[in-house]
């Protein structure tokens, strides 16, 4: 009626006219099975699945290797060569300390090398000819001895000025800036090697005999619903005393991306199977406090159903607790899915 309507308003002789009416009229109106089809390819059926049952730990990632290094001798920062994130080698030079106090107890104590070592041969001179006993050579002996080893230390305490990286890896943090001053004992820069990362949990007492026989163990990040596989689970044999748990190692694999010491994770334990309904993510709608879901029929046409869900399973999909049944098949792409749901009846009362 629409077209009739228009077609008795166009002037005689305006077919081209009336034929691009017609085509733009109908880009409005759905094609026929387009819609099913399209569901059917961005969509999946709910089913069982087995799937571990976990016991889930809050974590923190740590470096297998780090080494803080500590100043050695007091000084001033005199020179800085490394910074928080940067790449450094094992013997690399970081950073000076001015050693020159260290240097004049040196020229000191090498002084005093020099002149117990006069000593020494003077007193045993005098004892060959015994003008001198047995005794006075033994402290001519020990004098000389302890000066040569007060003069290693010094020698060794000037070394302790170039501050050299223990271990190949990343700069963590650097504790001092340059023209501070260091003293002995001083943290001054933390390297860590990014290739050996590890998750740290406390696993509570009563469950510690349970974890142990099962011995396999996945970490969550949460913030990336990224999971991963550890290499190796070690749990430490001593319980704390006061919060009565043991620590667990799970060793990760090399190299995974956005993973750094001291982020939070989620150590899942296993424990066994069980089956449990599930649901990918991209399936899930979320509206404020509401979850839902588009469930789709055998024509494809989709209805929009609230969904409770569960925990989050390895592999990362959701349990599904109420909402949708095994077998039901839903949208991977609910957005577009409630956009064509609205424009569809639109386009075909035009």
């Amino acid at each position: 009626m629409m077209i009739r309507t228009f077609s008795s308003l166009l002037p005689k002789g305006r077919p081209l006219l009336l034929t691009a009416l017609v085509s733009l009229c109908a880009g409005f109106l759905p094609a026929s099975g387009s819609f099913a089809a399209d569901a059917a390819a961005t969509s999946v059926v709910v089913q069982l699945r087995e799937v571990d049952l976990g016991f889930p730990v809050e974590a923190t990632v740590e470096a297998v290797h780090q080494a803080t290094v500590a100043a050695q001798i007091a000084g001033r920062v005199t020179e800085v060569r490394a910074d928080a994130g940067q790449r450094v080698r094992q013997g690399e030079l970081l950073m000076r300390l001015d050693a020159r106090e260290a240097a004049g107890s040196d020229a000191s104590a090498r002084a005093t090398l020099a002149q117990a070592a006069v000593a020494y041969e003077r007193t045993k001179n005098l004892y060959a000819q015994k003008f001198v006993s047995q005794a006075a050579l033994d402290q001519a002996a020990a004098t000389w001895q302890a000066a040569q080893g007060a003069a290693g230390s010094s020698g060794a305490a000037v070394s302790h000025g170039a501050v050299t990286a223990p271990i190949s890896g990343l700069v963590a943090q650097r504790l001092v800036e340059l023209g501070e001053m260091a003293a002995p004992g001083r943290p001054l820069i933390t390297v860590f090697d990014p290739k050996s990362l590890r998750v740290i949990a406390s696993l509570p007492q009563y469950k510690l005999a349970e974890l142990k026989k099962s011995g396999r163990a996945r970490v969550e990040f949460p913030e990336t619903g990224t999971w991963v596989d550890v290499l190796r689970l070690e749990i430490l044999p001593t319980v704390d005393t006061r919060s009565h748990t043991a620590t667990a190692r799970l060793y990760l694999p090399e190299n995974i991306e956005g993973v750094v010491p001291g982020m939070f994770a989620r150590a899942h334990f296993t424990m066994g199977q069980v089956k449990k309904l599930t649901v990918p993510p991209a399936a899930i709608l979320r509206r404020g406090e509401v979850t839902a879901v588009y469930v789709l029929d055998a024509s494809g046409a989709a209805r929009l159903r609230q969904v409770r869900l569960g925990e989050a399973v390895p592999g990362g999909e959701l349990e599904v607790l109420a909402g949708i049944n095994s077998g039901e098949r839903v949208s991977l792409t609910p957005v577009k899915t409630g956009i064509e749901l609205k424009a569809a009846p639109a386009a075909a009362s035009r």
